[in-house]
């Protein structure tokens, strides 16, 4: 069986928040309207890897209880963002790494990156948040932002 990602995939990042659930349902649209596979990535970021690399033998059971976790916050978000109507074929992929490091190496195996794009406040007030800009810097395919707000049906 080939587990290498199909490069015809529209891929989604989500950390959890409401930005992630309306980038989720602009996926869901466009995988359905381009008829492609949509792979939702999330990620567990270097600093709780660091901490379960460096965690007794017998307690590396912790990086399985994070991925788990990670899973657990995707599965929210897909209720959140489609309720009873969520979409099939949804594959979720749970990644350890920096999500912009890791979005950005997704996207050379993508049709399309979506993110949302928090911003608005943190951060000298940008407009953008720094994976959203990692991303539509260095993809390497097109990125579409969306905003917490940006809710089409």
């Amino acid at each position: 069986m080939n587990t290498e990602p199909s490069s015809n995939r529209i891929i989604v990042g989500v950390d959890g928040s409401e930005y992630s659930s309306a980038a989720l349902r602009w996926a869901a649209r466009m995988s359905e309207r381009l008829d492609t596979p949509l792979e939702v990535i999330t990620c567990v970021g270097m600093p709780d890897l660091f901490f379960s690399s460096r965690m007794e033998t017998g307690m590396t059971k912790f990086s399985g209880e994070l991925e788990e976790s990670a899973r657990q916050l995707v599965e929210q978000a897909l209720d959140r963002a489609f309720d009873a109507d969520r979409p099939e074929n949804v594959g979720i992929t749970v990644r350890f790494g920096a999500p912009a490091k890791v979005l950005v190496e997704e996207s050379r195996n993508a049709q399309l990156l979506i993110v949302g794009r928090h911003g608005e406040g943190g951060f000298l007030g940008q407009a953008i948040g720094s994976v959203s800009r990692a991303c539509a810097a260095h993809s390497q395919c097109p990125v579409l932002l969306v905003g917490q707000n940006d809710q089409e049906k």
